[in-house]
């Protein structure tokens, strides 16, 4: 009987052991350290890969996570500098860097990152007027981050981004500031139509000198032509007369010219007094036609 006991104790101690001795094995992931402690007391940070544990004398007692993670800020109420309530949430986007003071140096680092952005962005907005919180959602931002980081760097965190997600104003402040959005739109809408119209009568306006000024000088240019045509033109009748005058006196000069001359002069002389009698057929006449030849003869000819 005292033999089976024996044996049951000791397959129990065993088992126990055993139990131990495989729990005591660690597989630890990527991205992830493990912060092992032995009797109580920090001894290694462990990071991915195979680790074994001294069984009854190491522990894990913390497990940090070192990728990227983000926190929902939730809503809260907070004052302009215009005493404006305002609802404003956000979220953050923070990295554990080291594992020892993210274990060690605070509780919980998530919830007292959160409660700092929280405060952080209270006093921010605090220092604001309604107006520009909506202007400078950035700025706030990059404010809340550099208070947040400064702060958690003993945690062994580091916080990467914070970003507002709302800001909500009260609901008769919201529709004051569509009125005036709608207003604003209005305006611009009225100065655009009139800066149009404005160009509209511009272009017209010199449309219509351009045609004038061309049709100016279109008319210029006529004129020009015009002279310049009766320059030319008168130019050719005088050369051409001075031709036909030369050729005459030279014809005059020349044998039987003058007779030729006298002969002319007799019948353009008598079709003038026939033109001269009219209806009447009564002409006065200044010389004998019975004697013709003495009036042709009296004739001055010479060129």
């Amino acid at each position: 009987m005292d033999k089976i006991i024996f044996t049951v104790i000791a397959g129990g101690v065993f088992l126990y052991l055993i139990t131990a001795l495989i729990q005591s094995i660690r597989l630890i992931p990527a991205q992830t350290e493990y912060i092992q402690e032995r009797f109580g007391k920090y001894q290694a940070t462990l990071s991915a890969g195979f680790h074994m544990l001294i069984p009854f004398a190491d522990k894990i007692a913390y497990i940090q996570d070192l990728k990227e993670h983000t926190l929902d800020v939730p809503p809260q109420q907070c004052f302009t500098k215009d005493e404006i309530q305002v609802e404003v949430d956000g979220v953050i986007y923070m990295q554990v860097v080291d594992s020892v003071k993210a274990s060690y140096g605070i509780t919980d680092h998530r919830y007292a990152a959160v409660q700092l952005a929280q405060t952080t962005t209270r006093a921010i907005i605090g220092t604001l007027e309604l107006d520009r919180t909506f202007e400078e959602r950035e700025t706030i931002s990059a404010k809340v981050v550099q208070v947040l980081d400064e702060a958690t760097a003993k945690w062994g965190v580091r916080i990467l981004r914070f970003e507002i997600k709302n800001l909500v104003p009260p609901e008769s402040v919201r529709q004051s500031m569509e009125k005036q959005v709608t207003a604003e739109r209005n305006r611009r809408a009225i100065l655009q139509k009139a800066t149009g119209e404005k160009q509209s009568l511009i272009n017209t306006s010199e449309g219509m000198m351009t045609e004038m000024i061309n049709r100016s000088e279109g008319e210029k240019q006529k004129r020009i032509n015009e002279a310049q045509g009766r320059a030319q033109e008168i130019l050719a009748i005088g050369i051409a007369t001075a031709e036909s005058i030369a050729k005459v006196a030279e014809k005059i000069n020349g044998t039987g010219g003058e007779e030729a001359v006298k002969l002319e002069l007799g019948q353009k002389y008598i079709d003038a007094l026939t033109t001269l009698g009219g209806k009447d057929k009564r002409v006065i006449l200044s010389g004998n036609l019975a004697n013709m030849n003495e009036m042709l003869k009296n004739l001055d000819l010479e060129v």
